[in-house]
């Protein structure tokens, strides 16, 4: 019984819905700009591809883990079976390493959220449109952290290996869980980790740096080779300055201290060359040639100036909009302006040693690059747009939809997820952009456009 409660704990494993409302963060006043432009700052270089992947796979920037033997007999039969079931596309959604003390431990790594299927294809560095959280995971992590320490009581050495995942997966357990499926709490599981580390050392502190809020805020999860283009990271563009520090947040569940962590970043330079390597998947079905003509000619006049432009010379500006020009749903912008993380964050060993990162937070969201677009679905920095048709058409957008459990339920020509609308919210697979943070309004700027002129430009998008 252990080992199926340690299997579903470790890879959030469904244990039961929420729909819970908490006191929520006020929307910030109206901004007194519509665009800024984040500037570039200069980036580590050198890294190698190869590199990037095999340590990315090997898990060892995740420093600690649950003991392998724990679960050997599921990982040894059929790693790929062990981690559909646990919602990961793919065998790398996890990884088996040593511990600094010599014990074999296992960790989901960042292609558990960053690796997607779509059409039935598994593409790596795509978001995982099937992640779900909508779990509670408190009673577990209490369990776990029982059978661990119970079981290795007297074995110093596996007990140092779960002991800081034990304490951080703790830390975040009662943050993680959404309303909502699709939707990733990444920030959240950075925002309640670091709150129980020193800022200086980064090691393990049992008293909270700083309060967060009850209500947890999900959004899509990006595609990583858009990184090759932003010169800030996160949908609102909170992240600042050097990226092989920004790319750590999967490191805060299990490493130790700062030590372990610069050990670990000065290897992520190797990561961040592999997602500059990665070319978005080419969009496999027929292309209407005379309406991608017609198409690209709407997108210079409509879209370029936010999203640039994908013909020879590429550009890309890095324009975040302001809340009040892009109306979509504020609470994920207004909650990076309030949140506690940030002050630590900039006071801490992230922001204070080289090369530097920090954080600034603005009330708007950056105008994301589009490459492979047609395969990103759903859409919005919330995932609450099931099509690019509907992206484009916002009367047409379902209040309530339904998604799909077979990544080959592609609607290949609104472009996204086949879904069923609902009357209500109720099931799990079900979407409800009702929900505070889930608003499907704003980025109204294709409503004008007749539907012949936007099959043109979704035609033109599949192609970028």
């Amino acid at each position: 019984m252990h080992r199926n409660l340690i299997y579903a704990i470790l890879f959030f494993g469904l244990m039961f819905s929420c729909k819970t409302v908490y006191d929520l963060p006020e929307s910030p006043s109206p901004a007194q700009w519509d665009v800024k432009v984040v500037e570039s700052y200069p980036q580590m270089s050198g890294g190698d591809p190869d590199s990037g992947f095999y340590y990315l796979t090997g898990g060892t920037y995740l420093g600690s883990g649950i003991p392998y033997e724990m679960l050997e007999r599921r990982l040894s039969k059929d790693p790929q079976k062990f981690a559909e079931r646990a919602k990961i596309p793919t065998k790398y959604g996890f990884a088996v390493f040593e511990s600094q003390y010599g014990v074999k431990v296992v960790n989901g790594t960042c292609f558990s959220c960053h690796a997607g299927n779509i059409n039935g294809e598994t593409v790596l560095g795509l978001g995982n449109a099937f992640n779900t959280n909508q779990v509670g995971l408190k009673l577990g992590a209490k369990l776990i952290n029982w059978r661990v320490r119970t079981k290795y009581k007297k074995d110093t050495a596996t007990l140092a290996s779960f002991d800081a995942f034990g304490k951080y997966f703790s830390a975040m357990a009662p943050y993680v869980s959404t309303n909502n499926p699709g939707v990733n709490t990444a920030a959240r599981i950075a925002e309640s980790c670091m709150r129980y580390r020193d800022p200086d050392d980064l090691t393990y502190t049992d008293t909270a740096q700083y309060e967060v809020r009850e209500y947890n805020i999900g959004s899509d999860i990006p595609a990583l080779w858009h990184m090759q283009k932003k010169n800030a990271l996160y949908y609102t563009a909170v992240g600042r300055g050097d990226f092989t520090k920004l790319l750590f947040q999967a490191s805060v569940l299990g490493i130790e201290d700062s030590t372990a962590a610069r050990e670990a970043q000065e290897k992520f330079v190797h990561i961040a060359a592999w997602i500059r390597s990665l070319e978005p998947p080419e969009y496999p079905e027929e292309i209407n040639t005379v309406r991608v003509e017609r198409g690209k000619a709407i997108f210079r006049k409509n879209c370029k100036s936010c999203h640039g432009t994908y013909e020879e010379p590429e550009t890309y500006p890095n324009k975040v909009v302001s809340l009040d020009v892009i109306g979509t749903d504020p609470l994920y912008a207004s909650y990076a302006m309030e949140s506690g993380i940030v002050d630590w964050y900039n006071e801490s060993w992230f922001a204070q040693s080289p090369p530097q990162s920090w954080m600034e937070p603005l009330p708007g969201y950056i105008a994301p690059p589009l490459d492979g677009i047609w395969a990103t679905a759903p859409y919005l920095h919330n995932g609450s747009v099931p099509t690019l048709y509907e992206v484009l058409h916002s009367p047409s957008r379902p209040d309530y939809w339904k998604r799909p459990k077979d990544s080959k339920a592609y609607d290949w020509t609104r472009v996204g997820w086949l879904y069923t609308e609902k009357t209500n919210g109720s099931g799990r697979r079900t979407y409800d952009t009702t929900l505070p943070g889930a608003g499907n309004g704003g980025h109204t700027f294709g409503d004008h456009l007749t539907h012949e002129e936007r099959m043109n430009l979704i035609e033109y998008l599949k192609t970028i």
